[in-house]
């Protein structure tokens, strides 16, 4: 582990110079393949012939080859064998992606990501007692590809498709057993992952928030206790990643009552592992450079271009958004993700996720991104000592005598002191950190304060459940330009 954070150093160094040489090394190994052929990857020597040459592809643009990829060919994007495939439903679409995940992928990305982690983690607190316990993992499901049954590969969520591949001595400090942690069915999943890890000694879980958050309830429930720590007394640290942190902070707080526990954000996706927060005084993630992905980046104003320009790592600036396009030892070339970043350091290259390049409101030019809606929202709980549970907003458009506004649907575990004053915090902190949002709020020019409606605990649970998106990398959508998420939750809490 100390060795790594050598090599971790290595490359906050010499960032551009890995970069470059990644890039040179993943086209020279995918010269043959027939994307690499289509594209001439052999004449290919810099960088800019790079980005005049492949253009840059969404998940519809390259769906073709992961087709056949699923039906058995290979040497289509990446010159070794794909068996593996990472299911995501993302939230951009309703249509499951599935993304290849080559060997290269597993060793040198997704669990050089997870040695590191602990490298990390282990620098930082080189007094843990993490190894002695067990790793509480809530991870998704893995399923047997239909597609062909000739073409022996598999897909399932990121997490299952890794826990499926883990080394023999990391499945011996993971927990629940495998059969479980593999289940499909969420229900009958947490319910035995609740039972099964009862009277184990864990001390550190593995997953996203507001899943881990429903089995930590559970357990609670079937133990009659008012404190995880009552549970699982060792538990030190949650790592965690998917969705962002700061909304279920004062939720972890409540349920694992400790000023010693510790919590650390990673960034990884179906489509690779990007970034771990490496410093205890901040939660920006260190932006990792050697995992076999190189990085591109697309201003703001031109994310709504057919093909943006891009610029390298060398051309950031601190504080502006940029989506990311990525090129990856799975076969991915210049790969729109979805995500949206901010630099919060240049030296070395830190970020903040920002939020989604289709998930805003921008129905009134106030450009809300994801990042400001969790902020404002984190700061009125704060306020009004309440405890988050989910959200979701949109816009309330503009009718006859009335003007627009965003209409936001909130589920808590506990509820503000005083609404009033929550929805005036909240739309405070939005003028503040926002100032699109903040013009168009002054005399209710074109927005009018927020409308918040309450519903009862289990909303959000019911309406990912009806939609088919419970547990795993399932996200709830935060934030959309249209009334689409809206409509359909109020239409279920009416119906219910």
């Amino acid at each position: 582990m100390k060795k790594r954070i050598h090599d971790i150093e290595l490359f906050m160094k010499y960032p551009h110079e890995v970069q470059e040489e990644l890039l040179m090394s993943l086209i020279s190994r995918a010269s043959k393949t027939e994307y690499g052929k289509k594209y001439e990857f052999d004449s290919i020597a810099t960088r800019e012939q790079f980005r005049q040459r492949v253009p840059i592809v969404t998940y519809e643009d390259i769906f073709p080859y992961v087709e056949k990829l699923m039906r058995g060919e290979q040497n289509l994007l990446w010159p070794t064998e794909i068996r593996w495939f990472a299911k995501s439903s993302g939230t951009t679409n309703a249509r499951s992606k599935f993304i290849p995940v080559s060997n290269e992928a597993l060793e040198d990305c997704h669990y050089k990501g997870g040695k590191d982690l602990l490298s990390i983690y282990v620098n930082n607190y080189p007094d843990t007692k993490m190894f002695t316990g067990k790793n509480l993992v809530i991870g998704g499901s893995q399923q047997v590809n239909q597609f062909d049954k000739n073409a022996k590969s598999y897909y399932g969520d990121v997490s299952a498709v890794l826990i499926k591949n883990l080394p023999f001595w990391a499945q011996m400090v993971r927990t629940p057993s495998l059969d479980i942690a593999l289940m499909e069915e969420w229900e009958e999943k947490i319910e035995k992952m609740a039972h099964y890890t009862l009277d184990e000694n864990v001390t550190s879980i593995s997953g996203v928030p507001t899943w881990t958050i429903v089995l930590l309830e559970r357990i609670l429930e079937i133990k009659g206790a008012s404190s995880i720590l009552e549970v699982w007394p060792n538990l030190e640290t949650f790592i965690h990643g998917a969705v962002a942190f700061t909304p279920y902070e004062k939720l972890f707080n409540s349920l694992i009552p400790s000023p010693n526990m510790r919590y650390m954000e990673t960034y990884n996706a179906s489509e690779g592992f990007f970034g771990i927060q490496d410093r205890t005084d901040s939660k920006e993630m260190l932006l990792m450079l050697d995992y076999g992905i190189y990085y591109e980046f697309i201003p703001k104003e031109e994310w709504d271009s057919d093909q943006p320009k891009t610029i390298s790592l060398d051309e950031v600036e601190l504080g502006k958004n940029y989506a990311i396009i990525i090129t990856t030892n799975s076969g991915l070339w210049r790969y729109k993700i979805g995500d949206t970043i901010r630099f919060t350091s240049l030296d070395p290259f830190r970020i903040k996720i920002s939020g989604r390049t289709k998930h805003f409101i921008n129905a009134f030019g106030e450009e809300l991104i994801i990042e400001n809606a969790e902020e404002a929202i984190a700061e009125a709980c704060e306020q009004t000592d309440a405890e988050m549970e989910n959200f979701t907003a949109g816009p309330r458009y503009l009718e006859a005598g009335t003007r627009g506004c965003h209409e936001w649907i909130i589920e808590f575990n506990k509820q503000p002191k005083d609404l009033d004053q929550f929805k005036r915090i909240l739309d405070a902190k939005l003028r503040e950190i926002n100032s699109d949002y903040d013009a168009k709020r002054h005399k209710d020019i074109a927005l009018v304060a927020p409308l918040v409606h309450l519903v009862a605990k289990g909303t959000f649970y019911h309406w990912m459940k009806k939609r088919g998106k419970l547990g795993g990398q399932n996200k709830v959508p935060r934030l959309s330009n249209n009334r689409e998420y809206l409509d359909d939750l109020l239409e279920m809490v009416v119906a219910r």
